[in-house]
């Protein structure tokens, strides 16, 4: 074996990455001075692309496979410099492994509220929170687009920029869905929908893709859910009954309250306002029945009213006024009899009590003496 033979051999080199880690996106291939040996092995992993970079430049991506890095498959060897020697001789260029596969499982949220106009409830701010996933499809474009000069290059480096544009996108496509603020949390499949298509295109410009985006959740201010909570069940139960109910929890709470008078005079406001409604809740419903059975029912029968009646110093009857005239036809009773009737406070002459005045008839006046 010659000198030359012997010098080559030891030149035969091995270029690849092993990740260890679940967040590298680029790792640099390190060697002193970046001198790689002609006729390397070159490796590249399923869900990895090298890219060799050759003063600032991007000369050339592998996908997976094995190579051996010459003038055939690396056409950038036949213009570099510094083939001095009569063997083949090392050649320098940086090698860059890019991950391609999925990075899952990537969180994202709003540090600041969003801030949205509701048509009911007016002003109000919302967060919300979900995860993506994402993968970079040009390699190329990613090294010279992001990582630059960086020898490593990780998730945390990067997710910063994407939850700003993932937000940024979510605003708009909560004002673009222009739903009430109620049916967001119904709506979630269908607006995590949207923001995915809006954020392509924001993701392409890096040699990145968001493969899947998830929004988990969407909150609002506890005082205008609580609102939203109390009207969604008004059309199923009673306004009046609610009312009631919640006038009784104000005033058990205020029967709890240890603080003295001041609890006393909640309970009593509580209790009086409670009366009050149970009053006009009371008041209400009479007149309701009322009407229904004015509108339904017959007028009542009237009451016949009877009387006591004097007769030869003893008390006789009742009678009605049917059986008095009678009486008064057959003699037995004349208009200065005395009679008595419930509600009279003493016994009266027939002739006085007006029920009973058109029972004797009236006499004519006497005629006048001219």
């Amino acid at each position: 074996m010659g000198i030359f033979e012997k010098i080559r051999n030891e030149f035969v080199d091995i270029i690849e990455f092993i990740d260890h880690s679940n967040n590298t996106i680029v790792s640099r291939f390190e060697r002193f001075q970046n001198e790689i040996k002609n006729e390397a092995k070159l490796i590249v992993r399923e869900g990895q692309q090298a890219v060799f970079i050759n003063e600032g430049t991007i000369a050339d991506v592998f996908n997976p496979g094995t190579y051996t890095l010459n003038t055939q498959n690396l056409p950038i060897l036949s213009t570099l410099k510094g083939w001095k020697y009569g063997f083949n001789s090392p050649f320098k260029a940086e090698v860059y492994f890019v991950n391609t596969r999925n990075f899952l499982d990537q969180k994202w949220g709003t540090k600041n509220a969003v801030i949205l106009n509701d048509n009911r409830f007016g002003m109000l701010e919302i967060r919300a929170f979900g995860t993506y996933t994402f993968k970079i499809v040009d390699a190329g474009r990613f090294v010279k687009e992001v990582v630059g000069t960086n020898g490593q290059f990780a998730t945390e480096d990067i997710t910063e920029q994407l939850k700003s544009t993932i937000v940024t996108r979510f605003t708009d496509a909560i004002a673009e869905a222009n739903l009430p603020i109620e049916s967001y949390a119904a709506n979630l499949n269908e607006l995590s929908a949207a923001i995915f298509s809006y954020m392509q295109d924001d993701f392409v410009v890096y040699g990145m893709e968001v493969t899947k985006f998830l929004l988990e959740n969407i909150s609002m201010p506890d005082e205008i859910k609580k609102e939203i909570f109390e009207l969604s069940r008004l059309n199923t139960i009673d306004l009046n009954k609610l009312t009631q109910y919640k006038t009784a929890q104000a005033i058990e709470s205020a029967a709890n309250n240890q603080s003295g008078m001041a609890g006393a005079g909640i309970g009593m406001g509580a209790g009086l306002a409670l009366g009050n409604q149970m009053s006009q809740s009371c008041s209400q419903q009479q007149t309701n029945t009322s009407t229904v059975q004015n509108q339904t029912l017959p007028p009542p029968v009237p009451v016949d009213i009877t009387y006591f009646v004097a007769i030869n110093g003893q008390q006789s009857g009742p009678f009605n006024k049917a059986q008095i005239e009678k009486m008064e036809k057959e003699g037995k009773i004349a208009k200065g009899s005395l009679a008595w009737r419930q509600g009279m406070s003493e016994w009266q002459k027939m002739e006085d009590i007006i029920e009973l005045q058109s029972v004797f008839g009236q006499n004519p006046p006497p005629l006048p003496h001219y």
